[in-house]
């Protein structure tokens, strides 16, 4: 049995440690995007439901030699993919659809490795329940399947990202796999020995274990318990990244929490139980649901991990246990599995694929709390008649405040879309005949740019980029110098910045969203209003800027920041070449590093020192009264003259360090050492 469960523990350990290896890897070529995230997710379900489903088929169809025989070729041929770096060649230009953009490259990268780790937890259950068909409880190796990717969740934020760069961790992982092969081979040819009962095996392999066959109805609520479970994991991972920053640890959170569930669940101590868990469930559900649209749906971060990480644990701890009180007999188990691997695809696909093109904003997270407590009330129908009533009636009251959500959202929105980059909406605010009313374009639920709807006031700066923040004070200062200047803008956002061009000025915008510049040329008038020379560049500005020609810009402005989400490759050492490459000598870098989380103006400042640069940060706080908000903007130059001027050097203030922090770069980075 040893063997079994040390191949059983590597595969799924290697299984999920390869999942935010590969996300993190890739996550610079598409813009930071949390939906890197979730398209990987969404790849990563389907693959292991293609190994289950193999497992099921040569389990059912094929004799134990030629499983064996057909698993090591594979294994064998699998080898030639590794190590799991992928290839240049899959950078994006900026006009391919993401998403089919990732998944081929996850294919190619790390498809065949992937699809046999998938493959070995019911494969290996089912030769184990050949090898021993008297043992007693052959699901406990899947719950030390997914405590092996439990383990390899929680080490990754702590003891690799920390430590290890992006590369290291790929060759590392690459090594492991190939003991992983050997292992699977040598628990291959183990399984081929004599059985260690006299009981008889059928054609297929698998003992025939007692039990009844399952029913059509089970099978459907397999597959309905397992799809809401993925469903749940996906919408809150969205919902809790979409505001934040796009990083592993809040991506790893919500699933090691999954994991969690489903260890506990078929460890075989009966850790759920449906008269403990159902009334927590109703309650969290319609907590979680009230919280959506409770302060505009801008809820403090503080309450809200928590909650939405507790909801999601009692949501799985639900699904899960309901399916582990109906797992069938040992030989009807390849089937079941493939039905979970199915719920979870189909789960990733309505959240990952369908939802982005369906709505255009989040509805999937509070119409998944309805269904929940519907399911519930499914679950519950053949007990007391008061337990499946107060589902409903949760249900009721989960729906009313998902109602109310949705109309927040779009309420008066002017426009309303989503795509892989996130959702946007523009809404006017105050009378439009008055100085004071606004028109906005929101990114979830933070503003990305605002201008007045006066005729007279429309190419007025306002919100980040007032005449006093560090933005609107180095460009007044280059235009002192110079009759023409040259600007680069990473994020175009409603394009506010275009209020400081002038006649003979150059304005060129980075975007890697194309709503995004739809949106500011249709609904704005920034760019067709000012006098300066616009230019909007689609793609992800860092390799744009790679492929082009150098600009000499006078300034640069790095303003990409979703939210709170933080693109981290456009913060690297290598990315400051870059930006370096397009300045000229006494060109100015500016970074908004404006962040409710993170202090970001250190690491400005380490990059920055590492090219033997001069920093300056400038922190902006307007009176209540003001139309401007409060930012925080470093200012970098190779020149020291550059930044000497009065409009910049009465109003520095200096950059605090952080003992220990490393120096960021394309393969390294660390947040937990820069959280608030």
């Amino acid at each position: 049995m040893l063997i079994y469960a040390l191949t059983i523990f590597a595969s799924a350990f290697l299984l999920f440690l390869v999942q935010p290896i590969m996300a993190k890897q890739i996550l610079p070529w598409f813009g930071g995007s949390a939906a890197v995230w979730t398209t990987c997710l969404m790849f990563f379900q389907l693959v292991l439901l293609f190994g289950y489903a193999y497992a099921d088929w040569t389990i059912r169809f094929l004799k134990p030699r030629p499983q064996v025989i057909l698993h090591t070729a594979l294994l064998v041929i699998s080898l030639m993919s590794l190590p799991i770096i992928a290839g240049t060649g899959w950078k994006p230009d900026g006009d391919e659809d993401p998403t089919w953009l990732i998944l081929g490259l996850l294919t190619a990268t790390i498809g065949l490795p992937y699809f046999l780790l998938s493959t070995t937890g019911p494969l290996l259950q089912a030769w184990f329940a050949r090898s021993y068909p008297d043992a007693k409880n052959v699901y406990r190796l899947f719950a030390l399947s997914n405590g092996a990717s439990l383990i390899a969740l929680i080490a990754y934020p702590f003891a690799v990202e920390p430590w290890v760069t992006t590369h290291e961790q790929s060759l590392g992982w690459s090594i492991g796999y190939a003991l992983f092969a050997a292992l699977c081979v040598t628990s291959a040819v183990f399984s081929l020995r004599p059985s260690r009962s006299t009981a008889a095996t059928p054609a297929g392999g698998v003992a025939a274990a007692d039990g009844p066959k399952p029913r059509a109805a089970d099978y459907l609520l397999w597959l309905a318990l397992s799809a809401m479970g993925s469903f749940m994991l996906i919408a809150v991972t969205n919902h809790i990244t979409h505001d934040i920053a796009s990083v592993p640890f809040l991506w790893i959170l919500p699933l090691t929490l999954y994991l969690l569930s489903f260890v506990l669940c078929f460890e075989g101590r009966n850790w759920y139980q449906r008269s403990i868990f159902f009334g927590p469930l109703l309650v969290i559900v319609g907590a979680m649901a009230w919280a959506l649209h409770t302060d505009g749906g801008v809820m403090n971060i503080k309450e809200a991990i928590p909650l939405f990480a507790v909801g999601l644990f009692v949501m799985c701890m639900f699904f899960h246990g309901e399916l582990a009180a109906l797992k069938p007999a040992p030989r009807h188990l390849t089937g079941y599995y493939l039905m979970i691997s199915l719920g979870g695809a189909v789960g990733g696909l309505l959240v990952g694929f369908v939802a982005p093109k369906l709505f255009n904003t989040y509805y999937e997270f509070g119409l998944g709390l309805v269904f929940t407590a519907l399911l519930a009330a499914y679950v519950a129908r053949r007990i007391h008649i008061i337990v499946p009533v107060l589902a409903l009636a949760a249900a009721g009251f989960t729906g009313y405040h998902v109602h109310n959500y949705i109309n927040m959202l779009s309420n008066d929105a002017r426009v309303m879309a989503r795509n892989f980059y996130g959702t946007l909406r523009v809404k006017d605010f105050g009378d439009a005949g008055s100085s004071t009313g606004t028109r906005r374009l929101m990114h979830g639920v933070i503003m990305h740019g605002e201008q007045f709807l006066a005729p007279d006031k429309r190419m007025q700066p306002t919100t980040y980029y007032g005449p006093d923040s560090g933005i609107g004070r180095i460009i007044s200062v280059k235009r002192e110098a110079s009759r023409e200047i040259s600007v680069g803008v990473v994020g175009l956002g409603a394009g506010t910045l275009a209020v400081y061009g002038r006649k003979g000025d150059s304005y060129r915008f980075y975007e890697i969203n194309p709503q995004v510049i739809d949106v500011a040329m249709k609904e704005f008038s920034y760019l067709t209003d000012t006098p300066a020379k616009i230019e909007n560049l689609l793609g992800d500005a860092r390799l744009t800027m790679e492929r082009e020609p150098a600009q000499n810009y006078d300034v640069l402005a790095i303003d990409a920041f979703s939210s709170d989400s933080i693109p981290t490759h456009l913060m690297t050492h290598q990315a400051m070449g870059v930006y370096l490459k397009n300045m000229k000598a006494d060109g100015v870098i500016a970074f908004h590093v404006t962040n409710r989380f993170l202090h970001l103006a250190p690491v400005v400042k380490r990059i920055a020192d590492e090219h033997r640069l001069h920093t300056v940060l400038i922190s902006d706080e307007p009176d209540d009264a003001s139309d401007f908000a409060k930012t925080d903007w470093v200012l970098v130059s190779r020149s020291e003259k550059a930044l000497a001027h009065a409009r910049i050097a009465n109003v520095k203030e200096p950059i605090g360090e952080i003992p220990g922090l490393r120096l960021w770069t394309d393969s390294f980075n660390n947040l937990f050492k820069i959280l608030k």
